[in-house]
């Protein structure tokens, strides 16, 4: 037995921990540069604001209803998922961080009534740290996600799913009438594994809910499609075919890429973003403790500029020897940066993406082979990453991404980001005594 415990419109939910003048209001986080809604509360998707939504097409409601918009504060919401995922792992003895606010949790051999055990880890959630979640429980992991979507559905409108399912579903403990009921209210493309494309094509087949594509044979399903969807079938009816992963899988790509708060022209600007997006990189990658022997680069105009002359242009650099070593890294995409590099456009976005990653191993050649500084560089890019875990990130920068205090063209907009509530003490609440007989104020 599985269990997916998800924080509900977890951005949004983070931010109003802090600011409760927020509650019940309608509330939409932005994306990189504050372009488009990434996440959305309850009242922002009752007025229609759908996933992706650019912000100057959805800015009128902030006059006309309200609206607040944030920009995004992953320091954040990173700071209080790791809370959330810690207090979530006390439901099983097994967990699976899915993404920043979901995590499967192994249920097997778990005594007891799973349902009121879910119920308190829910309570301890929202009293403990204020992220109110939803929990689905199932046989495998699939129904599980499915059991967690019926929750939050069952939650925000009644009319879909039974009341008894809000906040908490458990499809193990339904009998094969209720199972049957809740997958035929299912669409297929709301099914985990089913994506867009496969969901359409499911459907010109006659395949139009969740119960459809339980009944469909699972053979039919991987000659017409693929193992996956195989997978999810035999899923939906209750075999377990998805393995859980108590450690997340080394990846096997690491991009950082991003837009930039405002077009750059100057190659010691686009020089001092792309060593910034090297070093993000490979922090990423000594976190997994893993070396790249193949480094891509990317520089290109906006294509919403219509007006303003277009250019894009990629390559990718082979390194003598696999390293994790910033330096190192950085030089091979700088070097990239200055042959793909044009005056005379305004460039957008840039990005570095490592490649054919592999495991760490003790000796790490430097660009000009000295092989009598290993183990140095490896203490140095240890003690890099040490200082700017427990300082802040940026604390220890290469010299090529300009000087700390410098204002730099290239950063993210973020106009309306919140305080760093959890991970930086200028930003923790005060609060007051007031003034004058005032009432204390947060």
């Amino acid at each position: 037995m599985f269990a997916l415990i998800d924080g509900n419109n977890f951005y949004c939910s983070c931010e109003r921990v802090f600011q409760p003048k927020l509650q019940n209001r309608p509330l939409v986080v932005l994306s990189n540069n504050d372009g488009c809604a990434i996440a959305r509360s309850d009242e922002a998707k009752a007025l229609g604001i759908k996933m992706g939504a650019p912000w100057f097409k959805i800015r009128h409601f902030e006059e006309e209803v309200g609206l607040v918009a944030l920009s995004a504060n992953f320091a954040l919401y990173g700071d209080m998922s790791d809370r959330m995922m810690t207090l979530a792992a006390g439901l099983g003895h097994m967990q699976e961080v899915y993404s920043i606010d979901e995590s499967f949790i192994d249920l097997s051999g778990i005594p007891g009534d799973l349902v009121l055990r879910a119920r308190k880890i829910r309570r301890r959630i929202h009293q403990w740290i204020g992220i109110p979640t939803c929990i689905g429980i199932g046989p495998t992991k699939t129904l599980a996600k499915l059991a967690n979507a019926i929750a939050k559905s069952a939650e925000r409108k009644l009319g879909s799913y039974p009341a008894h399912h809000a906040q908490i579903c458990h499809l193990g403990a339904c009998n094969a009438q209720e199972l049957a009921a809740l997958l035929q209210a299912t669409d297929v493309g709301d099914v985990w594994g089913v994506g867009r494309k496969i969901g359409a094509q499911l459907r010109a087949q006659g395949v139009h809910t969740a119960l459809d594509l339980q009944r469909m044979n699972p053979a039919a399903s991987k000659a017409g499609w693929s193992v996956v969807l195989e997978k999810t079938v035999r899923e939906l009816n209750g075999v377990p075919c998805i393995e859980f992963e108590d450690e997340p899988p080394a990846k096997q790509q690491i991009a950082c890429t991003r837009s930039f708060g405002q077009p750059i022209t100057e190659l010691q600007d686009l020089q001092e973003a792309i060593t910034e997006f090297a070093c993000r990189a490979a922090e990423k990658l000594r976190r997994q403790n893993s070396h790249t022997a193949f480094i891509s680069a990317f520089i290109r105009t906006s294509p919403f500029r219509e007006k303003d002359p277009q250019y894009s242009r990629s390559a990718s650099i082979p390194l003598p020897s696999p390293t994790s070593d910033s330096a190192h890294i950085t030089q091979a995409a700088c070097a990239i940066l200055k042959h793909i590099y044009r005056p005379g456009f305004k460039y957008a976005k840039a990005g570095v993406m490592l490649m054919d990653l592999q495991p760490a191993t003790h000796q790490q050649l430097t660009l000009d082979f000295d092989e009598t500084m290993p183990e140095n560089r490896v203490r140095l890019m240890d003690a890099m990453d040490q200082v700017n875990q427990r300082y802040g990130r940026g604390t220890l920068k290469l010299a090529s991404a300009g000087a700390p205090k410098a204002i730099k063209l290239w950063a993210m907009k973020q106009e309306r980001l919140s305080s760093l509530f959890t991970t930086d003490w200028a930003g923790l609440a005060v609060v007051g005594s007031g003034k004058d007989g005032e009432q204390p104020r947060l």
